[in-house]
């Protein structure tokens, strides 16, 4: 058990470090790609029969994995236990969030919440194995909200969805 850990690194990761990719465990491949190819848009860059998919924005190898390796046929973790709180997919755009709000709204997906964080409009929702998933899109720091001490003001407010429907294209 590790006690009484300094909050401040002795050796900080590298500021370059990013997070490359996501596994999920799904129950049903066919249905997590329908959701993430589907509606959410990725492209299937490679399929393992019916285990394995890996999808991606773009010509990237895979932004995520999606896998029945222990979890076919399986249900989500239950409330009250550890695991993934979400994913989150950081559009380059505003108009690429509203596109993605208007995927959802058009396959009939409800969102779980919408809000504008000061630095980051997102949006919430579950896909279909019980995953949270954010998507979201980081405004530009100029209009990040920095308090007199230089402190970063981070908010959870309504985000405005008719506005950011205004947006899709």
């Amino acid at each position: 058990m590790i006690k009484n850990i300094d909050p401040t690194p002795a050796r900080p990761v590298s500021p370059g470090a990013r997070i490359g990719h996501v596994h999920l465990k799904v129950a049903d491949l066919d249905r997590a790609i329908g959701f993430y190819v589907g509606v959410l848009g990725f492209g299937l860059k490679q399929k393992y029969g019916s285990q394995a998919a890996f999808v991606a924005a773009g010509d990237y190898h895979h932004h995520i994995g999606l896998n029945t390796w222990q979890s076919k046929g399986g249900n989500p973790p239950p409330p009250g236990t550890t695991g993934l709180f979400h994913l989150a997919i950081l559009y380059p755009e505003r108009a690429d969030l509203a596109d993605a709000l208007k995927r959802i709204i058009d396959a009939g997906y409800r969102l779980d919440g919408a809000s504008d964080h000061g630095v980051s409009e997102a949006l919430y929702l579950t896909d279909p194995d019980g995953n949270g998933v954010e998507l979201y899109w980081d405004k530009p720091e100029s209009e990040w909200p920095i308090a007199e001490d230089g402190e970063l003001q981070m908010v959870t407010e309504r985000l405005d969805l008719e506005n950011l429907l205004k947006q899709a294209a």
